[in-house]
């Protein structure tokens, strides 16, 4: 019996052992949600999502909606057209140092103030009382611009490169505008139900797609490297285009750099994720700043392995499949299976985004809703109490997405007006609120964190004579300074050359309407605020009251 007993408390204290690791990492988990929650108490709002991100998975969200090296592929044509393959090149590296700058000051903002909202948020902390609530607003509706246009973008690109692929194997297929809408709602409709109904895996699926990521860019990488034809180093790096008729080749360039911009849209993922990441503050800028590194570098390779296997430019410009990239591969590969296999993994990884990319915007969405910045607020702020997520706005938004897909039937410039509302949207977004941070820091209104602070957050009622502590990710001194100077002047090159039309003389089948629907959009949101919004939307709405 004392055997017996010796041996069951042995085996029960090894069994404690054993769990001790277990309980200390729940214990840890716990303190870390009680941070979590309290720092978005700092800023005045409710903890009602789950945090199911991390770190790693939070980057596989970033890279799974930027999907760099397969956007500079479906992006050939603009920078092929209006540079050549020599400003396509000087051109990506040119946005990719940009963007670096842009992300590396509003991961600056993401880490003081963490909350779904982003950019208007932001503004709201960062402007003079008296414009503050107004910038806000304006900031607001040109984020939800600039993401709507990204959500049916992505679903245009997906759906048209289908319809493209069916081109390339089946010569006949006479493909109709109205069957690339159909594809376009399918997509969305894909990107909904996993939003939905696998909401609770999303970080799990993300996890999966960021291997996919960097697999089939090593697939297709090594394949184009084997069977490209490697032409002359002066036809990749030296040979410059002006196919659009612009008066000199710079302008030309500048007007090419849409391309290389649209397959970096979608940074700000992150930021409106962010509420369901843990430890926001570090893991949002982190894996900010990692996804722009790691997709740069591999939609670089990518496009000097593509210039360097295409063994007839013009072709692949004026390709039947309405995607360079399709009759590259088959330039480079002789093959039309292998082909298909490897435009078929762009394809998915495309699809794949937009579940990321619905899932961004209607954060955004619920966001702005939660602070009353939309028609019917009440509703559309909603969050489902079985799956934590905010069913309300990922349907409006979807719906707005297949909307505006429409515009594809009667519109043959309709990827060209899109891809420039949502650049036009998002830059603005983050040009507002740059500018402020760089407005804000030239004078006395920042000073350094607490130590004891973890972490550092921002007195969301700051404005004019008070002081703002940075959070753990900051660019210190006169170099942050030099940074968010070249950022706000990087975004005001790309929102200017947003609006130009593709091609000179510009006519209404060619101009690009950008400027048409991103004004449009920032004039209903004035008309909007000046009749009903500016006696509800009151700044961000204080859910709790800050500590």
């Amino acid at each position: 019996m004392s055997i017996r007993r010796d041996s069951h408390e042995l085996g029960g204290r090894s069994q404690s052992k054993l769990q001790e690791p277990n309980v200390q990492h729940v214990a840890e988990e716990f303190d870390r949600d009680d941070l979590d929650r309290e720092q978005l108490a700092k800023l005045g709002k409710k903890s009602v999502l789950k945090r199911n991100f991390r770190f790693l998975t939070i980057l596989g969200f970033s890279c799974a909606i930027l999907v760099t090296w397969e956007g500079t592929l479906m992006n050939f044509a603009p920078g092929l057209a209006n540079g050549g393959p020599g400003g396509l090149v000087y051109g990506f590296i040119f946005v990719w140092i940009g963007n670096l700058s842009v992300f590396s000051t509003l991961c600056e903002l993401v880490s003081i103030a963490p909350t779904s909202g982003g950019q208007y948020h932001w503004v709201a902390m960062l402007a003079p009382r008296w414009c503050s609530k107004f910038l806000s607003y304006i900031t607001g509706w040109l984020t939800l611009a600039g993401w709507q246009g990204t959500s049916a973008a992505a679903g245009f690109l997906t759906g048209t490169m289908i319809q493209g692929l069916v081109t390339f194997m089946i010569p006949s297929y006479n493909g109709q505008t109205w069957q690339g809408t159909l594809m376009l709602w399918m997509c969305i409709l894909i990107a909904v139900f996993i939003n939905t109904v696998f909401s609770s895996i999303l970080p799990k699926i993300e996890g999966m797609i960021l291997v996919l990521h960097i697999i089939g860019f090593l697939a297709v990488l090594i394949t184009l490297v084997t069977c490209g034809a490697n032409a002359d180093a002066s036809e990749v790096f030296l040979e410059f285009r002006n196919e659009g008729m612009w008066p000199s080749q710079g302008l030309s360039w500048f007007v090419g750099l849409l391309g290389c911009v649209f397959s970096f849209a979608g940074v700000d993922c992150s930021f409106h994720m962010c509420e369901e990441v843990q430890n926001p503050s570090v893991a949002v800028p982190q894996s900010i700043m990692t996804s722009i590194v790691i997709n740069g570098a591999m939609g670089l390779a990518m496009i000097i392995a593509m210039l360097y296997s295409a063994t007839d430019i013009d072709k692949a410009i004026n390709s039947p499949t309405g995607y360079p990239y399709i009759e590259i591969f088959h330039q480079a590969t002789g093959s039309k299976t292998g082909t298909a296999v490897m435009t078929s993994l762009i394809i998915v990884m495309t699809l794949s985004a937009i579940v990321g990319v619905i899932a961004a915007t209607s954060r955004m969405f619920w966001a702005f809703a939660r602070d009353r910045g939309l028609p019917f607020w009440p509703t559309l702020s909603k969050v489902d109490p079985r799956t934590n997520v905010p069913v309300w706005a990922i349907t409006i938004t979807s719906i707005i997405a297949c909307l505006i897909g429409l515009i594809n039937i009667g519109s043959a410039v309709v990827y060209n007006a899109i891809i420039s509302v949502a650049v036009s949207g998002l830059y603005s977004s983050y040009l507002m609120a740059a500018s402020l941070l760089l407005y804000r820091r030239c004078g006395k209104g920042y000073k350094l964190p607490d130590p004891s602070a973890l972490p550092a957050l921002a007195d969301t009622t700051a404005g004019e004579g008070q002081t703002l502590a940075w959070g753990p990710w900051h660019v210190p001194g006169i170099l942050g300074i030099i940074n968010n100077t070249f950022a706000c002047l990087f975004m005001i090159i790309v929102w200017f050359f947003s609006f130009w039309p593709p091609q000179t003389p510009a006519t209404p089948s060619t101009m690009n309407y950008a400027s048409l629907m991103t004004g449009g959009v920032a004039l209903l949101s004035v008309i909007y605020y000046l009749l009903w919004a500016k006696n509800e939307y009151k700044g961000p709405h204080m859910e709790v009251e800050a500590n």
